[in-house]
């Protein structure tokens, strides 16, 4: 199986950019080798309904260091990945390059796979959203929460191949 990196973000409001939290999980030979998860202060305002999804507020990630800094921290964890994989991946994608491109990052060359349509493929689940997905694969999930999230991902991902 080749290596890969789940990911998931959290946002602050509608922005693409305000990128809160992330979480991401490595595999390795059919292994979870590293997780990690950071908040990241999206320097931009919260969204209520936003913070009511997640929990994540301006208190929380006021220590927290921008995305610029999150991310060269977190980057060697793609290293050797020949993918990265994130559930209705549409969204971490766009908040993957948006948030690169409001900081001048190149963005990462791996493409991503979708989980949400990889359980469509695999089982024919529907609905397809993460909580029923994983209730149907016995997925323990803390739904929002950036690193639960990505290890569910990581988990869809290894019980599919």
């Amino acid at each position: 199986m080749p290596s890969f990196v789940a990911i998931d973000f959290e946002t602050a409001n509608y922005g693409r950019d305000s990128a809160c939290a992330i979480g991401l999980v490595k595999v390795e030979r059919g292994r979870i080798v590293a997780t990690e998860y950071r908040l990241i202060d999206p320097q931009d305002c919260f969204e209520p309904r936003f913070v009511g999804i997640h929990g994540i507020g301006p208190d929380d990630v006021a220590d927290a260091p921008g995305f610029d800094v999150v991310w060269r921290e977190l980057l060697p964890l793609l290293h050797g990945a020949t993918f990265l994989a994130a559930h209705n991946s549409s969204f971490d994608e766009s908040v993957l390059m948006a948030c690169c491109s409001a900081y001048g990052i190149r963005p990462p060359r791996q493409p991503f796979l979708c989980t949400m349509r990889l359980a469509r493929e695999k089982w024919r689940l529907y609905p397809t959203n993460l909580p029923a997905v994983c209730s149907a694969l016995g997925i323990e999930l803390d739904h929002h929460n950036a690193m639960s999230d990505a290890l569910a991902c990581a988990q869809i991902v290894l019980l599919a191949r």
